[in-house]
């Protein structure tokens, strides 16, 4: 004999599952902090400043 489904109750179940996947996602997606974005970004850019500055300049000045 088969299991009787409500179907209503089903469909509220999944969409509840794919809720909590997306927020999941969106979690660790959006999740970081204004501060923590803010010196991520610092870091980076001190990163790419410090490494432009140590760049070699191969050119002789003749062309």
């Amino acid at each position: 004999m088969a299991e009787i489904v409500n179907l209503r109750m089903a469909r509220k179940a999944r969409d509840r599952r794919t809720a909590e996947q997306a927020a999941a996602q969106n979690r660790t997606r959006f999740g970081e902090t204004r501060a923590a974005r803010e010196i991520r970004k610092a870091e980076t850019t001190r990163t790419e400043r410090d490494l432009a500055g140590k760049k070699r300049d191969d050119s002789d000045g003749t062309d």
